[in-house]
């Protein structure tokens, strides 16, 4: 016959080991995180395209419009540009501070805005 007392000690001990179990099983698969990283890279790629997409169309439809053939599309272009990158550096801003937010969370810490 098993004592309560040795029932209880059985069953604390099942709990901890179970919380063990969770705190040591990770987030995500390590497979989540790369496609994950993979999609963000392709999302930066897709803003900068689309900038110069969006920047050449322009230039292009102004060119026909007033006959200034080259001209409007290359400036257009340049504007394009700057555009993307500048989308491309938000969106690396907007990765980091969430990396951060992450990590914070991971080690207990908390942020505060504006510090």
């Amino acid at each position: 016959m098993v004592d309560p007392e040795q029932k209880e000690q059985l069953a604390q001990l099942e709990q901890r080991i179970e919380a063990a179990k969770t705190a040591a099983k990770p987030d995500k698969p390590h497979q989540e995180s790369h496609y994950s990283q993979a999609n963000m890279a392709w999302r930066m790629v897709t803003e900068l395209v689309a900038g110069l997409g969006i920047g050449f169309g322009i230039g292009f439809g102004l060119d026909a419009l007033l006959g200034t053939t080259p001209w409007m599309m290359v400036l257009f272009i340049f504007f394009g540009l700057a555009a993307g990158v500048q989308t491309m550096l938000r969106t690396a801003k907007e990765i980091q501070k969430n990396q951060q937010a992450k990590s914070a969370g991971k080690d207990g810490k908390e942020t505060r805005d504006g510090d």
